[in-house]
C-alpha cells in the first residue's frame, strides 16, 4: 500500500467530488442544484471550485447541456467506484450471519472450562454456524485481565472478579465443587466424610504452584490439615492419577458427571465448606458493538447456562 499524505487531503471537500459526479449524471447546473437540495449559485460556486482544483473546465456549455470534458471523464471513472464504496461503508449497518459468514475467533479459557464447556460448544457451531473456527487459548484467571486487555483474544471464559476499564466482565452464575476418587483405591461408597478425606493424599490444581488452597485454609480453621502428594496447573491428568493411586481431587462440579462417567470415579461434596466460584464472559469494550463478537457472546452464554440447568437437573433429580 502507497503511503498517504495526510496534508493532501486538508484542501479536498468531498462535497465537491459529489458534485461532480451528479453533474455527470444530469449535465445541468439547475438539475444538479435540484438533486443535491442546493442553490443553482452554490453549486456553481462548487463548479469553479473544482476547475480550480483539477485545472480543467471539466465541463463545457452546448447546445445538449454541459458536456464533460476527457478530463472529467477520466475523473468520473475513479471517483465513482471509490465513492461507492464509501457510501457502503458509512451507510451499510454492519452484518453479521453466522449461517454463511467466515470468521474465526479466539476463546480464552482454562483446560477444565475446555474440557466441560467445548464439546457442546464446538458441536452446536458445526450445525448451525459451519464456517466458523474456534482456537482456544489457555487462560488462567491471571492470565485473563491481560490477554483481554491486549485483545488477543475475542472473549474469556474465566472465573473470579478481576477486570479494568477496558474491559467488561459478565458474571453468568456460580456453581461449587466436589471431591473425586476411584473405589478401586480408596473403597468409599458412602457418605464422605472429613475423616475419611483427611486419611488419603491429595492432588491440587493450582494455577501459580501453590501448595495450599481455600480448602486447606478452611482445614485451619479447624485444627486440621491434609497431605498434597501432586500439585499440577491442569486438570487434563486428575483422572488417570485418580485411577492409578488412592487420592482425592477436588474439582469444579462442571467436571464431575463426565468424569465419573468416562473414568468409573466416584464423587461427593466436599466434607468442608468451600467458597463457590463464579464463571464469567469477559471482553474487550472495542468489541462491544461488534455483530459478531455480541452473536458469540451470546452463543456462549446461551450453551453456559444450558449446561449448567443440566448440570443443576442432574443433582436434584431423585434416585
Amino acid at each position: 500500500m502507497e503511503s498517504i499524505n495526510e496534508s493532501d487531503f486538508s484542501r479536498i471537500d468531498l462535497n465537491l467530488l459529489v458534485v461532480l459526479l451528479v453533474m455527470y449524471q444530469v449535465r445541468s447546473v439547475t438539475q444538479a442544484a435540484n438533486r443535491l437540495y442546493l442553490g443553482q449559485p452554490a453549486v456553481s460556486a462548487a463548479l469553479k471550485r473544482l476547475r480550480e482544483m483539477f485545472n480543467d473546465p471539466l465541463f463545457v456549455r452546448t447546445s445538449q447541456g454541459m458536456a464533460p470534458t476527457p478530463r472529467a471523464e477520466k475523473l468520473v471513472q475513479q471517483f465513482a467506484p471509490l465513492m461507492q464504496g464509501l457510501h457502503r461503508a458509512i451507510f451499510t449497518p454492519e452484518h453479521f450471519d453466522p449461517a454463511s459468514d467466515s470468521r474465526s475467533f479466539t476463546i480464552g479459557m482454562s483446560d477444565w472450562v475446555e474440557h466441560w464447556l467445548m464439546p457442546e460448544l464446538v458441536a452446536e457451531l458445526s450445525a448451525c454456524a459451519p464456517h466458523i473456527t474456534i482456537k482456544v487459548v489457555v487462560t488462567d484467571p491471571w492470565q485473563a485481565v491481560p490477554l483481554m486487555e491486549q485483545q488477543q483474544a475475542d472473549l474469556a471464559v474465566t472465573v473470579g472478579n478481576e477486570t479494568s476499564r477496558d474491559l467488561t466482565r459478565e458474571n453468568i452464575a456460580c456453581a461449587g465443587f466436589s471431591s473425586l476418587w476411584d473405589y478401586r483405591q480408596i473403597p468409599c461408597n458412602g457418605p464422605l466424610t472429613l475423616d475419611t478425606f483427611l486419611r488419603y493424599e491429595h492432588v491440587l490444581v493450582s494455577y501459580r504452584g501453590a501448595s495450599e488452597s481455600a480448602l486447606d485454609n478452611e482445614l485451619q480453621q479447624r485444627g486440621r490439615a491434609r497431605r498434597v502428594r501432586y500439585v499440577t496447573p491442569n486438570f487434563s491428568a486428575l483422572p488417570l492419577l485418580l485411577r492409578r493411586l488412592p487420592l482425592f481431587a477436588t474439582v469444579p462440579q462442571g467436571l464431575v458427571h463426565s468424569w465419573c462417567e468416562l473414568y468409573g470415579l466416584q464423587a461427593a461434596p466436599v466434607p468442608v465448606n468451600m467458597p463457590d466460584y463464579t464463571l464469567s464472559l469477559l471482553w474487550h469494550n472495542a468489541r462491544h458493538e461488534d455483530p459478531a463478537s455480541r452473536w458469540l457472546r451470546a452463543t456462549v452464554r446461551e450453551c453456559i447456562t444450558s449446561k449448567l440447568a443440566a448440570q443443576s437437573a442432574r443433582v436434584t433429580r431423585p434416585g
